[in-house]
C-alpha cells in the first residue's frame, strides 16, 4: 500500500487459485488486494476464471486454466503492470513465469502450499521430485514470499533463495467475539469443530477418531467428505458456511481442531481466535507459528484439545488481534520488484 510521498503501483497477480474456489490463497489473494486498492495501488488478478479450464485431478472444484500461454501476453500487456506477482506453481503461473523470461521482466512468487506432499500422498511420487521442480520454478523470482518463520528456514534448507516474510491477516469486523452464537443449539457440548476443505491432505481423520466429550462438527466440503460421513456416523457434517455464518460457527464452538501436518499457515486458525475459539493441532508448520497462546499444540491432539478447552475465549483473540490484512499487504508491497529495470 502506497504510504505518504510513494508513488502508486499497478500490481498484476498471476493465480490459478481464484474465485470461485474456497481457500486460504484466495482469500489471502482478495483481502490483500483489497487493502492495496484502498490504499491507493491498482490491483488486477488474472485467475481461471478467464479461460476455458478442465477440473484438476482429485480436486474436481478446483479448475485449471486450459493453453493459457496463447492469452497471457495480451492479458498483461493491457494490465500494464509495474509489478508482477506469480502466487501458483499452476499452468497460469508457469505461463507467467515463461513470458517473463521471454521478455527479460521482473516477477516475484510465493509458497503457499506443500504440493510436494500433496503429490505424494496422492500419486505416491516421491516428494523429493516434486520439490526439485517448485526449486527450479521459483529459482528466477526476485523474491519468494512465505508466510511463517518454519516455512522459510525449510524453504531454506531445501535450497531455495530470496526467501521474504509475507504473513496472514484476519477480517476483524467479520471475525469477533461478539455476535450469535446459536449454529450448533441442540447438539451436545462440547464442540469441536474443524472448518477447510474435506480433503486428504487436512488429516481430518486424526480428529474424528478421537475419543473426546460433545460433539465433533466439520464445516466445509470436499473430496473426502463422502467417505469420512460413512466412516464418522457420530460426527456433524454441516457443508460450507460463509461470512456471517462462518464467524457464527466458529463463535458457537467451544475448540478449532486443526489436524492437517501440512499447511504452511491455516487462516481457520486465526479467523477462530478472532472468534475467541481456541485452537488445538499438532506442533507442526502452522499451529506452531500461529496459535500461541490462544490455543494448544501437542502431538497427543487428544491431549491438545483439552487443553486448548481450558484457554481463556479472551487469550485466543488477543492472538487474532496481532494480525491485520493491513500489516500483510504492506509486507508483501515491500518485497515487490519493479518488472522493468
Amino acid at each position: 500500500m502506497a504510504a505518504s510521498g510513494e508513488a502508486p503501483i499497478r500490481l498484476l497477480f498471476i493465480s490459478d487459485a481464484w474465485r470461485p474456489q474456497v481457500n486460504g490463497v484466495v482469500r489471502t489473494l482478495e483481502a490483500v488486494a483489497g487493502s492495496l486498492r484502498e490504499a491507493g495501488d491498482a490491483v488486477e488478478v488474472i485467475g481461471p476464471d478467464r479461460f476455458r479450464s478442465l477440473p484438476m485431478p482429485f480436486y474436481p472444484e478446483i479448475r485449471l486454466a486450459l493453453r493459457p500461454g496463447r492469452d497471457i501476453p495480451r492479458m498483461v500487456e493491457e494490465a500494464a503492470p509495474t509489478h508482477l506477482h506469480i502466487a501458483t506453481e499452476g499452468p497460469l503461473g508457469l505461463a507467467a513465469r515463461r513470458l517473463c523470461l521471454q521478455r527479460g521482466w521482473q516477477f516475484t512468487t510465493s509458497f503457499h502450499t506443500r504440493f510436494a506432499e500433496y503429490v505424494e500422498a496422492r500419486t505416491r511420487i516421491p516428494a523429493s521430485l516434486t520439490w526439485a521442480w517448485l526449486r527450479r520454478f521459483h529459482r528466477p523470482a526476485g523474491a519468494t514470499f512465505a508466510a511463517t518463520a518454519t516455512l522459510r528456514e525449510e524453504l531454506t534448507t531445501r535450497g531455495f533463495r530470496h526467501i521474504l516474510a509475507w504473513t496472514r491477516g484476519v477480517d476483524l469486523a467479520l471475525f469477533r467475539r461478539e455476535g450469535r452464537r446459536d449454529a450448533w443449539d441442540g447438539l451436545a457440548r462440547p464442540i469441536w469443530l474443524h472448518a477447510g476443505r474435506v480433503a486428504v491432505e487436512k488429516n481430518i481423520e486424526a480428529f474424528l477418531r478421537l475419543d473426546l466429550p460433545g460433539t465433533k462438527v466439520v464445516v466445509g466440503d470436499g473430496p473426502r467428505r463422502p467417505a469420512l460421513q460413512a466412516a464418522f456416523p457420530d460426527a456433524h457434517f454441516a457443508g460450507w458456511r460463509h461470512g456471517e455464518a462462518l464467524a457464527d460457527a466458529y463463535r458457537s464452538a467451544d475448540v478449532l481442531v486443526f489436524p492437517s501436518r501440512t499447511d504452511t499457515f491455516g487462516l481457520v486458525m486465526l479467523e477462530a481466535m478472532a472468534c475467541g475459539t481456541p485452537v488445538a493441532g499438532f506442533p507442526v508448520m502452522g499451529p506452531r507459528d500461529v496459535v500461541g497462546e490462544g490455543g494448544a499444540v501437542d502431538e497427543d491432539l487428544s491431549r491438545a484439545c483439552h487443553l486448548a478447552l481450558e484457554v481463556p475465549r479472551e487469550a485466543a483473540l488477543a492472538v487474532a488481534r496481532r494480525h491485520s490484512w493491513e500489516a500483510a499487504a504492506r509486507m508483501l508491497r515491500d518485497g515487490l520488484v519493479p518488472m522493468r529495470v
